[in-house]
């Protein structure tokens, strides 16, 4: 199992470059796809054999032995032995996006666990995208998403993000919306809002970064990274 990665100079991972890097297409996806590094950092399946009942730490020593420390566009990524407060701290001094915390001895299973657990420094989830607001300034893009997260089986709203965009990947999310318009007439979730927004089938799925949650229950200063993926296993936000 590996993760893509595209960095910044300073070496920070970036995931607005590695969906730009993914996205591409042509020559350009060539170029771009070639600045991707995957870091292995597990292995289920080897050789002919399911190792998914076989503890990390064996998983481990064996993907360390397969990459034998290659340099190449797959490596095998960093894990630290040390007391977890305090690489947190480090981590996110350096503006990282935080640490990935397993039991070395627990077999491989699937799904929210709790054999692992991702220790973030800024909060990041994935919402549906519901809707937008159109912009005075583009045209052609947007003032805003509205977000929405799950609350049982229902829909819920969390508020909106209109932060974190570039221009271009704008007007390419706009398209996008404009081909998923809300057909009925009631909004796909109860919203008790004043603006005028353009609803749109819960389809599409945007990971969001913010700081905490007001106390009525929306995204304190959101901001957005990035649309999600389904086959990347993007679990939409659950308030419960």
């Amino acid at each position: 199992m590996a993760r893509p990665l595209c960095s910044t100079k300073r070496g920070r991972p970036d995931f607005g470059l590695l969906q730009q890097s993914l996205g591409a297409s042509g020559k350009q996806a060539g170029n771009r796809a070639s600045d991707a590094i995957f870091y292995a950092f597990d292995l289920i399946y080897f050789d002919g054999h399911d190792l998914r009942g076989v503890e990390y730490r064996s998983r481990r020593h064996l993907l360390d032995d397969t990459l034998n420390g290659k340099d190449g566009a797959i490596r095998l990524s960093e894990t630290f032995d040390t007391e977890p407060a305090v690489l947190l701290e480090h981590v996110c001094r350096l503006g990282l996006e935080g640490i990935v915390g397993k039991h070395l001895d627990r077999p491989y299973r699937s799904g929210r666990t709790g054999d692992w657990v991702k220790v973030k420094c800024v909060q990041s989830e994935a919402f549906f995208v519901v809707g937008y607001e159109r912009s005075s300034v583009s045209p052609g893009g947007f003032g805003s998403l509205v977000l929405a997260a799950y609350r049982g089986a229902d829909l819920v709203h969390v508020g909106s993000v209109g932060t974190g965009f570039r221009q271009a990947g704008a007007i390419r999310l706009r398209k996008m919306l404009e081909k998923l318009r809300w057909k009925r007439k009631r909004p796909p979730l109860p919203y008790s809002g004043s603006a005028d927004i353009v609803w749109v089938e819960p389809t599409l799925i945007a990971e969001i970064e913010f700081r905490a949650w007001t106390t009525d229950g929306k995204l304190r200063h959101p901001s957005y990274k990035g649309l999600r993926e389904r086959q990347d296993n993007a679990d939409v936000f659950r308030l419960d």
